[in-house]
Formats: C-alpha cells, structure tokens, sequence
C-alpha cells in the first residue's frame, strides 16, 4: 500500500462541515484492492488480539462489535485503517470516533478520513496506522506501545496547555473565534480590530511592569512589606557571605528559592542546618543570580487566584507524596499512586503520573532513605519539595472557606502589583481564619498563574475560572467578531470581491480582501499571487486594522486544508461550471458543487447565503443551510425568483436595463447598468451578474441605496482595480484587452461581451491549462474557434504535469472541431505571443488575451501602451513647434 498524501483539515470542509479537524490521507491500496478482510487468513484474530477495545466500534452495523463483523464479512483495507488510526489516538489519551473511507475516483485509490485532536498526532497515525495494517496482513510483530507512547509525546509538546486550553474552550463556547499564533501558548481571541491576545494566563491586557514586579520577588516583597501584608521575614542574597549573614538574620528554619524562578525550580524548604543551606543555595543560582532567604512558615500550602481583581478561587495544595503501609518500598507506592485512573502522563489527565527524578532522590536520601524503603503504616512521605501538580502534587478547592480579610488582601495584592491575572500563594494552618491570626504569610505573587489545579481538583468542586477570563477581555456588549463575506464559485469571485470590499471601503470600513492575484489590506497590496486559501483568510483575519473582511474563497483550499475561518456573516456563490474535474478527487460537478456548497453552510444562523438563481446547483445550496438565503438573477421571470418573492424574500435582479433589490414583491432600483462602468455600458452581461451579489451584500450589511449606487458607479474596471477582469487598452490602431477567463465557461461568457464590442479582424491569445481534463482544454479550443477570426495559440507559465505539446494538441483539437481552416499560430511563450499580436495587428483589429500570469501580461501591454504614447507626443511635438 502508498501513501499518496496527507492533508489536515483546520475548519469547516469538504467531509464536515462541523468536523473542523479532520486527517484526509489518499491511501492507493495497490494490491490489496484484491484482498478484502476475509480473504486474509488469520486477519480478523490478529485484529482482536492487538486492538480488543475496538469491540466498541459501531460501525454501520449500529452496534458493539459492528466493525468486527464488517470485518469477518469482508471490507476494504482503507477502511481497516480508518479504524486503527483513530483506536490508536484514543488508546493515546486522545478520544476520537469520526472517520469515512470513500473513493478517490480511481480504482483502488481512498481518502480514508478521521479526526484528530492535535495535528501532528494525526498524521502520525495516519501513517502508523498503514504500518500496523501491513503487520497484520504479514503476520509479523508490531510495537504498538511505542507508537502510542509516541503520540503522547508529540501530543504533549504540539497540544495547548491546561490554562491556555481552558481559555481556549470558554470562548468557543461563546461563539468567540481563535487563531494559534505560534507554536507555543500565543492565541488570539476575536478578529481583526476586535482581537485580545492571551499567552498562557497573561493577556493582551495584562500590564507589562506588573508581570515585571511578579518576575522580581525582591520589588514584591519590598511593595508588599510596604503595604502591611503580611510576608515571612527574609533577605535579598547573591554571595556565600551574604547567605551566611541572612541565616544569621532570619533562622532557621528556612525557604531558599531563586529571585527569577518559576514552577518551583530551584526550591528547597525547610532549611534547618548549614550543610543544607548551601546545598539550597547552590540550586538556587542555577535559575538565578539574586536567591531570596525567608523564614520557613508552618503550614499549608495555599493558592489564591484572582482575576480582574476579583477573588474566583482557591486551592489548598498537596506536593506529590505517598502513605506508607508497613510492606511496601517507596518505589512500590509510587506505583501504586500511579494506577489512579486520574493520573496521566503530562496534562492528559487531572493528575500527573509521580515521577522518582534526582529531586526525589535527594530528599529520600536527606531522610536516610532510597526507593527501596519500606515505609511504616500511615506515614506521609513528601516526594517533591513544591506542590505543582505537574510534578504529581494534589489540589483540593477551599474556595468557599476562604476568610473575607483574606479574599480582601488578595485582591488588594492584585491591584497593588497591578496584574489582571494574578496567582498568590500562601501559607497559612488555616485558610478559613485570618492571615493574620494564623501567623501566616504570602510567599509568592505569581503573573500566568496555572489554572489547572482549579479546573480539575483532585477534591472539591471545579472551578470555570477560564469565564472570569473571558468576561474580563470581552465584557457584556463587546463583540469578538468583524464582519466577514465569503466568496466562491467558479468565475466571478474576484470581482464580486474587489466591489464589496470597495463598498465597504467607501462606508469608512478599514477593509482587509483576499483574491486569486493577492491579499490587500486597506487596497495596499500585501501578499501577491493565489491568495483564496485558508492562510490567506487568517492573514486578514490576524491583521488588527482590518474590521471589515472579504474573502475569496476557492476550491483548492478547501480541499488542501477546509476554510481559514469556521462561520462568515455572508456566503455568496457566484455559480458552479465544470472546472478543476479530476484533480483531488473530485470528478463530477455535482463534487465540485458540494464543495462550493461549504460556504453558505458556514453562514450564521443570522447572516444570509446570497446563491445564484440562475444555476440550480446553486440554487439547491438553499436546502442545506440554517441562515437566511437572498437570491439573484439576471431573469425576472425566472420561476426560482418569482417563488422566492411571493415568499417575502430578499433578491437582486437585473431587469428593465435596471441593478435592482427586492425585497418579497417591493422593488428599490440602484441604478441603470449602463451607469456601472463595471459592466461596460451593460454590454458585459456577466459583469451584471457579478454586480448582483455584491449589492445584495451591502444592503444586507445595512448600506443605503444611496451608497451602494454610488460604490457601485464609482468602481472603474482598470489594472489597478481589477486586474486581469477586462482591462481594455485602446492603441492608435487597434485595440486590446486582457481577461482572467481560463475556463470554457469564463470564455462563454466573455464571448458575449466580445460579440457586441468592435473591432475586426478578432484576435484570441489562449493557453492549455495542464490540471484540466482533455475534454476541458477541448472546450476552451471550441469556444475560441467560435469567437475569434484569428487564433494565438501560447502556453501557461506554470504547465501543471503536461508538457506543452500535449497542451497545444488538445487545444488544437477543439478549434479544428469547429473549424479546420481557421488561422491559428502557435507562439509558447506568452511575452512573445503578445508582442506577435501587438506588432503584427491589424488597424481596426480586437486582440483578446486571456492570461494565467495576470501582472506579467499587464506589465508587458502598458510597456508598449506608454511606447506608443512617446512616439505620439515625440510627432506632436514636432508638428506644433510652439508646444512647451
């Protein structure tokens, strides 16, 4: 078996469109299309003594078991590891159960489909899964657990941690959108202008000197000593000398910890004797510089969190430890603890698995023991010297016995250290009595405190300490969101694009666009080339200028990786036509319109998908949507928009020479087409068309009649403005014009356009597309063939996996199809075809380019515009020798 490729889905997609994580690897089963399950001696046993939890898998059966019937029935080895790759996750820790296995349209050749929780674990068992299936088949042996261990391992360093994940979680919850920005803890929350920013606990709020005093415990200390909160006597140190002095100052027992440490490095407790303060000294100036001495308070350990200077919980914590039985050694106990079901590795679980490291060590050997001591019945033996839970410590929630002086203080600190998260710990006999008539202290003010410990307590009740987070970054009224526009279809799409986001643009939006020629923020060109893909949608999404985004959105994203974004506030498709078939298993046009279809899907229940009346696969989406749906169409007869309006529904037509909205059977005329340059005085009928959604858009978006005419009057087609969409250069001579049409249906429609235009001879520059089906390159040759009297035959920049023979040959076919005697030259290169048809043109002649590489084309054509502009002005001037 081959792996052709594995792609990861990140949003809404071809497979799901609520299943935004989803694996999608393109498995050629070879040989192995011969041999279902039950032809395989032996297989179905192997399968049940390796993976005896997947007796729960259903299946289509509906049942436990039903996967191992289908596979004693006889299946499909795609299918078998579907199966295994998401077993394998979810003996990882990693509960999954979504997976499809269909074909690719090729025979023996899947997407076998599964979900994943982190991405880079998917793709492992994706692969591993393969392996494991080819084990089975041979009958040879496989390690599983050192795959599943693996998983955990790349699952541990790639997945969000408990506090950051939590905050993560809230805010799906509400609707609110994220965006990962880095590898590590760095996400932001919201879009655009509306984003906030958090890094574990800290967030874009967060103030910058206070996490810098959290950072420095002597400028805690020495604020909080300042206030009168109570904190254990101590002293500042860097030298042998001075901690010689400080023991002297504060006795012992003492707490030696590093001034810049953090989840408990460098911590050692309980001090009592020289010897194991310099010990503690030493451990300390490996994490810092300055090593703070204090006073060893008696008691339990406490942590306090306060969020936007409000107490929201508490836990009393725990270091890792065992209990002795009288027969068991350490080693033994610590086994034991671990086969708490609560305990996993890393943050998989509530607790964390007791790991006997060189600290371990250390303080059995201070107590004169090893790991293979025996230690008595009921006797408490600390393992670790802090109390985090990611070194196996326990949290119990005390958070409604906190004393109110206490809740007073902390909240008090959080304001006098300045942080809007902020962890305090303290220790205290009692954390229901006063600080103050405890003795107690506050060790430690911590910036990015972990919320593990009050999410899942070992007892008491979880806090949802991550909502305190989010009502603090977005309040009652703020929004996360910007308005978002998606556009697909296969013709029209940037056009539609560069209007809305002109529309917007003109309402003082700051508007951020992604098109098939680049990525704009604000019209300023930021990213150049195909920009319809999900990175692009990010892009925009990430910029905080941008509040209002128009997103091109085309097929090869969605197939390659699903949407950048999970909902849009508008969905418009512009129309579906036989294009891209047969590239990423998709063969059929009603695929290609399942695919287009993910757009309107994703609209919120309160936005509107705006679908093309006049294409029926388009105006079938309207079945599979929960949002409002507006129409439009360039027929008012059509019985699709008579329906829709006896219904009371939103719809845009051209009619009566009219760009007109309707709302049910009430008409609000924009303006006359011949008034949109755009549509070239209403002789570019699917200019039209492309107007149509985009006034929809605006009205939907709360645009007055009186903006949008004005938007849509005032959008000049140009190279500027829409490059390549029917850029028309007119010579002393001839003239010429340059379109994006790369498809049989984008030359129809240009074809209509080009009939009502003078100009003769007609001349057409055309190319081969090397992803397109024979048929499909054929079709471009016919249509040419009907709409031009002469015929430049070039080649594409980038020739897609057919050489350029092939290409010119099916493209020939097709014209000699229509017209064997009709004039065509072949010139490959694209800068010599056009300045073939520039030198050699006919006065009165329409030269047609129809070009892949829009801005070399472009360049090339204005190059020899502005020469034949200074040759004009050079004669001129001669003739009017007055002429400054």
């Amino acid at each position: 078996m081959k792996i052709r490729e594995i792609n990861a889905m990140r949003g809404p997609n071809y497979w799901s469109v609520r299943r935004h994580k989803l694996i999608v690897m393109v498995l050629d089963l070879e040989k192995m299309e011969q041999r279902p399950t039950n032809e395989i001696d032996g297989f179905l046993d192997r399968l049940k003594e390796m993976f005896p939890t997947m007796h729960s898998h259903r299946c289509s059966v509906g049942e436990p078991g039903g996967f191992f019937q289908r596979v004693e029935e006889g299946t499909w080895m795609g299918h078998v590891i579907e199966h295994i790759a998401l077993e394998t996750q979810s003996l990882a820790g990693m509960e999954v159960g979504f997976g499809r296995t269909r074909g690719y349209g090729e025979v023996g050749v899947y997407n076998v489909v599964f979900n994943y929780i982190e991405e880079k674990v998917g793709r492992f068992a994706a692969k591993s899964a393969v392996r494991i299936a080819e084990a089975l088949i041979d009958s040879k042996p496989y390690d599983l657990d050192a795959d599943i261990q693996e998983m955990r391992e790349i699952r541990e360093s790639e997945r969000l941690g408990p506090s950051t994940g939590s905050i993560i979680e809230e805010a799906e919850r509400r609707g609110i959108p994220w965006i990962r920005l880095n590898r590590q803890s760095l996400c932001q929350l919201g879009y655009g202008a509306n984003q906030k920013r958090i890094q574990a606990t800290v967030t874009s709020q967060t103030s910058s000197i206070g996490v810098e005093i959290a950072c420095d415990k002597e400028d805690t200390k020495f604020l909080l000593e300042q206030a009168e909160v109570p904190i254990p006597k101590g002293d500042i140190i860097r030298t042998e000398a001075g901690l010689k002095e400080a023991v002297e100052y504060v006795k012992y027992p003492l707490v030696i910890k590093p001034i810049d440490g953090n989840h408990g490095r460098g911590i050692t407790t309980n001090i009592n004797n020289w010897e194991d303060a310099l010990i503690a000294f030493e451990a300390a100036k490996r994490v810092s510089r300055s090593v703070i001495v204090e006073k060893h308070v008696v008691g339990d350990d406490y942590r306090l969190l306060v969020i936007n200077h409000k107490l929201v919980a508490a836990a009393k914590r725990t270091p890792a430890h065992v209990i002795g039985d009288g027969q068991s050694t350490v080693k033994q106990l610590v086994e034991e603890v671990n086969k708490d079901p609560r305990r996993g590795y890393g943050h998989e679980k509530v607790l964390t698995q007791i790991d006997i490291n060189d600290l371990t060590l250390g303080i059995l050997k201070e107590q004169g023991l090893t790991v293979d001591s025996v230690i008595p019945k009921g006797e408490f033996l600390k393992l670790k010297d802090t109390a985090n839970l990611s070194t196996g410590g326990t949290a119990e929630d005390v958070t409604d016995i906190v004393h109110p002086h206490n809740i007073f203080m902390a909240e008090r600190i959080s304001k006098i250290i300045d942080l809007d998260i902020c962890g305090i710990d303290i220790m205290t006999t009692d954390i229901g009595q006063s600080l103050p008539d405890t003795g107690g202290a506050v060790l430690e003010v911590n910036a990015g405190p972990g919320f593990r410990m009050h999410l899942a307590p070992a007892t008491g009740l979880p806090r949802n300490v991550a909502a305190h987070v989010v009502d603090m970054l977005y309040p009652p009224g703020a929004t996360a969101r910007i308005p978002i526009i998606a556009v697909t279809g296969t013709n029209g799409k940037t056009t539609t694009t560069r209007l809305i986001a002109h529309m917007a643009k003109m309402k003082g939006y700051k508007v951020g666009y992604t098109t098939s020629d680049g990525v704009y923020i604000q019209n300023r060109l930021l990213m150049a080339g195909d920009c319809t893909g999900p990175s692009s949608a990010e892009f925009v999404l990430k910029d905080p200028t941008v509040d209002f985004a128009v997103l091109e959105s085309a097929r090869g994203g969605l197939l390659r990786a699903g949407l950048g974004f999970k909902h849009c506030d508008i969905g418009i498709v512009t129309n579906v036509a036989p294009d891209h078939l047969g590239l990423k298993g998709i063969h059929t046009i009603e695929q290609l319109a399942k695919v287009k279809g993910v757009i309107p899907e994703t609209v919120l229940p309160d936005g509107y998908a705006i679908l093309n009346a006049d294409d029926d696969r388009v105006y079938d989406m309207r079945k599979t949507v929960t949002c409002n749906v507006a129409l439009f169409s360039m027929d008012e007869k059509n019985p699709n928009i008579k329906r829709h309006a006896r219904n009371g529904g939103l719809h845009a037509l051209y009619e009566n020479g009219y760009i007109t909205i309707c709302r049910g059977e009430w008409k609000m005329r924009v303006t006359k087409a011949v008034n949109v340059p755009l549509t070239f005085d209403g002789r570019a009928a699917f200019m039209i068309q492309n107007v149509l959604p985009a006034v929809l858009a605006g009205y939907i978006r709360g645009f007055s009649i009186e903006d949008i005419k004005v938007a849509i009057e005032s959008f000049i087609p140009s190279p500027s403005q829409t490059p390549g969409r029917l850029n028309l250069f007119t010579f002393k001579d001839f003239q010429i014009m340059l379109d994006y049409a790369h498809n049989a249906a984008g030359l129809r429609a240009l074809q209509k356009f080009v009939e009502k235009m003078e100009g003769t001879p007609k001349v057409g520059i055309i190319a081969g597309i090397g992803d397109r089906r024979e048929e499909d390159n054929n079709e471009i040759g016919k249509v040419a063939a009907e709409m031009f009297d002469e015929i430049i035959i070039r080649q594409d920049k980038h020739l897609r996996g057919k050489t350029a023979d092939e290409l010119i040959g099916m493209i020939s076919a097709g014209i000699k199809s229509v017209d064997p005697k009709k004039k065509v030259t072949i010139i490959p290169s694209e800068k010599e075809a056009i300045t073939f048809a520039i030198k050699n043109a006919v006065k009165g002649s329409l030269i047609v380019l129809s070009s892949d590489v829009v801005p070399d084309a472009l360049n090339l054509v204005m190059k020899f515009k502005e020469e034949e502009s200074n040759k004009l002005y050079e004669i001129t001037k001669k003739d009017i020798p007055n002429l400054v």
